[in-house]
């Protein structure tokens, strides 16, 4: 029985431009949001998420899909979503009362501390989603196929 194969897909360089207007299509949450707003933000995205053809994520496409979930993750923490004001709140709500009102908030224990900011949102746990694959490790055989000196010179270098 054979499963197939996968073909990758091509890839898609380039340094991707951000469109107020493409992003309140996407994400109709933050209509209200001004969009020299959401441009400051996108911009604070891409100190998060390289935008340039040396991204660890290659294909702009994809890198314009996280950043605009990025962007929706700050947007939501900095300026609230569907027009309500944000909560200040940072985690998840662990406890409520309603007599006196009383909310307290945590980070889960079985988060990290690099996870935690972005499990704050569901565009941050999205996102954090999304990039697993690029914060794993990848190892390139120096004699495999995929090796510049492999394919090429059929041997590592000396």
């Amino acid at each position: 029985m054979s499963i197939g194969s996968c073909t990758p897909l091509p890839i898609t360089p380039g340094i991707v431009e951000f469109s107020p207007a493409a992003f309140v299509a996407a994400y109709p949450m933050f209509s209200t949001v001004q969009e020299v707003v959401l441009t400051s933000n996108f911009t604070q995205a891409c100190l998060m998420l390289d935008n340039s053809c040396c991204s660890v994520v290659r294909d702009a496409p994809t890198r314009m899909a996280l950043l605009n979930l990025i962007v929706a993750h700050i947007t939501a923490l900095t300026s609230g979503v569907s027009g309500q004001p944000p909560s200040g709140l940072v985690g998840r709500v662990s406890n409520a009362q309603q007599g006196s009102v009383s909310v307290q908030a945590e980070y889960s224990s079985t988060v990290t501390n690099s996870q935690a900011y972005w499990v704050q949102t569901p565009w941050g746990a999205q996102f954090w989603a999304a990039t697993a694959r690029f914060r794993a490790a990848t190892y390139f055989s120096p004699r495999g196929e995929d090796s510049a000196y492999g394919a090429a010179w059929g041997a590592w270098p000396e």
